[in-house]
């Protein structure tokens, strides 16, 4: 046998051997949180650090639980789209888009880590690799071959195949200078992808075949600094956070009223909601029927600065096509970041990084209400969070 038929065996093999595995893990409902120790708030010194981590949370029964927690790197800083899960629920890939360094400053960071869920209780770190600076939103395509990381210090997206437990670096695409890639999401079919090019203010369009990704010159301008974004399940729209708002931009010293839009791929309209100050996040529930923004309405802002609130906004959107209604809305902690529906949409759970704690709280299509007594709490800030069905 020559090597090359050996190695093609080998691969084959653990390929089907994680296939197997994964069948049970798929059932299994879980959330997979990353929590970031190194950020301070004032009146915080260095020995409050803790170790980033990786939480893995279950949402099979309610209340949820945490089932295991594991140290490794991730950051707040930057999207709530730093988690990606695969669809089968077999593993999931963790960006970190700062570190520190040896002097304990913060710097920029370009680790993505692959985590094994094939046991959601015994998470396993499985392989560290390198994107680019300031690794940021990561997206897997629904097969479970493909993944994409957005990096801001170099305005690049990696490419990675991924092939018997392993990221293999299959390449990157190069955006225009001082683009700002801090997001990006497959479309559903797996051919195609969006990149939100913050700096430059639109969604920039990717194509797919195979390990091949390149720019497909479809732009969209949803807003002002866009920030994160999402698929509608028939691929036909996107949903995105703009930190900046509506553009143009217009001129003032208050506050910047965030918006969520959505933009139909196939004309480019967009049609866009105010939701107060910065975005943080969009989230789709399961169906596509609702859309939950995480809103920080200024809330990790110094008490004296304009537009303080001491809480946040959660926000929920019947969404019908472009068009996106108000259903709910609650307050909630401060500074706070993810969130993600339970697959029936009767949960969702909230990172709020100023109490290192996941909020929960109960939809019923119609009201959202926290179950305080449901609150998860961990030792580091909750920056970013995914579930299988989320992206």
């Amino acid at each position: 046998m020559n090597e090359g038929m050996s190695v093609k065996r080998t691969i084959g093999t653990l390929a089907a051997a994680l296939l197997l595995v994964g069948a049970g893990a798929a059932h299994a409902q879980i959330a997979v949180s990353a929590n970031d120790g190194k950020q301070l708030r004032p009146g915080e010194g260095p020995e409050t650090r803790t170790p980033d981590s990786v939480s893995v949370l279950d949402l099979r029964a309610y209340p949820p639980k945490t089932l295991a927690t594991i140290q490794m790197p991730a950051s707040m800083i930057g999207p709530p789209a730093a988690v990606a899960v695969a669809r089968s629920g077999r593993f999931a890939l963790v960006s970190a888009a700062q570190r520190l360094n040896a002097a304990g400053e913060i710097e920029l960071n370009e680790t993505v880590s692959l985590v094994d869920l094939s046991k959601p209780a015994t998470p396993r770190l499985l392989q560290s690799a390198k994107a680019g600076p300031g690794a940021s939103g990561v997206a897997i395509n629904r097969a479970g071959t493909l993944a994409l990381v957005a990096s801001t210090g170099d305005d690049t997206i990696s490419v990675f195949h991924i092939a018997a437990g392993k990221l293999v670096p299959a390449g990157k695409v190069q955006l225009p200078a001082k683009s700002r890639p801090t997001d990006v999401a497959f479309a559903p079919d797996g051919k195609s992808a969006l990149v939100v090019a913050q700096a430059a203010g639109k969604l920039v369009g990717l194509s797919v075949n195979g390990s091949n990704v390149a720019l497909s010159g479809r732009e969209y301008q949803p807003g002002v600094q866009p920030y994160g974004v999402v698929f509608s399940p028939d691929g036909k729209f996107a949903y995105n956070t703009n930190l900046g708002g509506r553009a143009p931009a217009t001129p003032g010293t208050g506050p910047r009223i965030g918006t969520i839009s959505s933009v139909d791929l196939a004309t480019g309209a967009v049609v866009s909601v105010d939701v107060g100050q910065t975005p943080e996040h969009v989230a789709l529930s399961k169906d596509g029927a609702y859309i939950a923004a995480v809103v920080a309405n200024g809330s990790a802002a110094a008490t004296d600065a304009p537009g303080y609130h001491p809480y946040g906004l959660l926000q929920i959107y019947r969404v019908q096509g472009g068009n996106m209604t108000p259903v709910a809305e609650a307050h909630s902690g401060a500074w706070c970041q993810g969130a993600v529906f339970s697959d029936d949409g009767r949960t969702v759970l909230l990172q709020c990084g100023m109490t290192k704690a996941i909020e929960v709280y109960r939809f019923d299509g119609k009201t959202l209400v926290q179950d305080k007594a449901a609150t998860l709490t961990f030792a580091a800030r909750p920056g970013s969070i995914a579930t299988a069905s989320s992206r």
